[in-house]
Order: structure tokens, then C-alpha cells, then sequence
């Protein structure tokens, strides 16, 4: 077996039940001890029973657990599962659908659907945090996400051409050696294509696009462009290609093709956040464990109601 991965009879070994899932849990979000979310602050507390604590700093005497203020508050699911979860969504190249986990882990496929929309938000954590700007050589692309025109009933059909139609525009970038930025956009102009660059990648880079509209004009004082003409079967010049984040395109649509099936452009953002965490800091080359503590790193302040996710 790979040394940069565990078995799923390791994982239960090491997670046998609620209370090791608990203290694992505890333990990577509360280093230092339990603290309040609340305040803030970790002085004053007091242990309860069955992972209860009480902040004496509070008005009130305010009581919490390690769920709250995550993705895991007011879940009757036991955090093993919860972890488990987690296991199976950094281990899954393409994925997992939410009947699969409802058969791995025991519960309904309505609880897997929300606890894995939860999990996604987990993985929407400010992509740039901690590692900056992507920068050096970085590829940039767009895709469409959605159903073919042909495909659909009648009564369906746009009626208004052909490409993108009917779908959602995605923006990709992949810095070369390093890290993947990925998110839903509202239309493909130059205006908005250059703002998510000009946010996401250090002046002075190096950007390699096709030949679309929404980068003209890209080089110069911010960055240094490079294009490839798509239309005149030119894909590799040099150095110049963008067949990085055109990888990226193809593992997400095979996900979401074989995988999900279908994603609304109301949670599109969430599936693409899924799939670029596993491209970051859920990579394969990182040890299961490692990718495990990235994932429960972002579940803090990522809390989102069943409510929310079906308004």
C-alpha cells in the first residue's frame, strides 16, 4: 500500500467511535486547550461531561462542544461518521454521490446530501489564505457547466445559440508546480475575468490563456502574457500552453457527469470548491492524515443550515 495513504480498516482502527473521533477533533482545533467561541478566549473553562464545557467568561455561563461554530453544530451524526465522511470526500478522485455515503456510513441519503453540501462548504475556505497570491507561471482558463441544448425537452430549450447556453461560466487557475483557484462567474467579459486575475495572481507573473476577448490587452504592466490560438489548432508553443488547467476541467466534468450527474447553479460554487480543495490541500501526494487535518481546519465558521441550502 501506498505510504501516503491509509486503509479504510486503519481509519476505523483510529476512529473506532465517537469519542476518539471527539478528542481528535478537539485536539486539532483546540491545541492549546478548549476554547471559547463565544469570546475567544480559553481562560475560565470547565470541563462537563460527554464534551460539554462551560465558559465562566461568559454572561451566563455559556456552554459549548468542539461542534460548535462548524459544520458539525446540531448534527445528530456522530462525529466518527463525520470523519469517515470526510475520509471518503479526500479520497474519492471524482468524489462520492450522496447515495454511496448514505450506504458507506448508515445513514438516509437526505442526511448524506446535507452533511456532504456541509462538508463543500468546509472546502470553500478562502482559497488564497495562507499561501498568497498564486504567482510564477499560471495558466488560466474558462469552462461551462450544464446540460447540452440538445439534450433537453423542448420546452426547455433556449433557443439562443450554441457553446454556452443555458450553462454556468467557471473560471480556472493553476499556478504550475502549485496551487488551483476555481469559481462560478456571471458572464465571461473582459471586465470580470480580469478582476478574478488581477485578485488571484501576483503583479509581475507569467499568464497563459487561449485566445478569448475577456484577456485582451493582459500584458504589460501587471503581468506577462502569453496566448495560444485554440482555433487555429495551436496548443503548445514553447512554454506556452494551458493544458494544466484544461486537467482540471476534465476530472471536474467527468465528477459531475459521472459522479453527481447534475449540479444547480445554486450549488455549482460548492462542487467546484470540492473538487480544487482535493487539487490543493487534499492532494494526493499529501499523506491521508495530513489531508484529513487540512479538511478540519475549514470547518470552523463554515456552518450553513438545511434551510439555507434548500431557500
Amino acid at each position: 500500500m501506498s505510504r501516503s495513504t491509509i486503509s479504510t480498516f486503519q481509519l476505523f482502527e483510529r476512529f473506532p467511535d465517537a469519542e476518539s473521533a471527539r478528542l481528535y477533533l478537539e485536539g486539532r482545533l483546540w491545541p492549546t486547550g478548549p476554547v471559547c467561541p463565544e469570546c475567544k478566549s480559553g481562560e475560565r473553562i470547565t470541563a462537563r461531561k460527554a464534551g460539554y464545557y462551560r465558559c465562566n467568561a461568559c454572561p451566563n455561563d455559556y456552554t459549548f462542544t468542539v461542534r460548535t461554530g462548524t459544520i458539525f453544530e446540531r448534527s445528530h451524526v456522530p462525529l466518527h461518521k463525520w470523519v469517515y465522511a470526510m475520509y471518503l470526500l479526500v479520497t474519492s478522485r471524482k468524489g462520492v454521490s450522496s447515495l454511496q455515503m448514505a450506504k458507506e456510513i448508515g445513514v438516509t441519503q437526505k442526511t448524506s446530501w446535507f452533511m456532504l453540501q456541509r462538508l463543500r462548504e468546509a472546502c470553500g475556505s478562502d482559497p488564497l489564505a495562507g499561501g498568497g497570491k498564486l504567482g510564477g507561471d499560471v495558466e488560466v482558463d474558462e469552462c461551462f457547466i450544464g446540460g447540452k441544448e440538445a439534450n433537453k425537452h423542448e420546452r426547455k430549450r433556449l433557443h439562443a445559440g450554441r457553446g454556452g447556453v443555458g450553462k454556468v461560466a467557471v473560471i480556472g487557475l493553476r499556478e504550475r508546480g502549485g496551487r488551483t483557484v476555481a469559481m462560478p462567474i456571471p458572464d465571461r467579459s473582459m471586465g470580470t475575468m480580469q478582476s478574478v486575475i488581477h485578485a488571484a495572481v501576483e503583479v509581475g507573473s507569467r499568464v497563459f490563456t487561449d485566445e478569448h476577448a475577456g484577456y485582451t490587452d493582459m500584458d504589460g504592466l501587471f503581468f506577462r502574457h502569453e496566448t495560444v490560438n485554440h482555433a487555429d489548432k495551436e496548443y503548445v508553443r514553447g512554454d506556452a500552453h494551458t493544458n494544466g488547467i484544461e486537467s482540471v476541467w476534465a476530472v471536474l466534468k467527468r465528477g459531475l457527469h459521472g459522479v453527481y450527474h447534475h449540479a444547480s447553479p445554486k450549488h455549482l460554487h460548492r462542487y467546484v470548491d470540492e473538487f480544487t480543495f482535493r487539487l490543493n490541500a487534499g492532494n494526493v501526494a499529501r499523506h491521508t492524515l495530513d489531508r484529513l487535518d487540512s479538511f478540519v481546519d475549514g470547518v470552523v465558521g463554515r456552518r450553513i443550515t438545511y434551510k439555507e441550502l434548500t431557500a
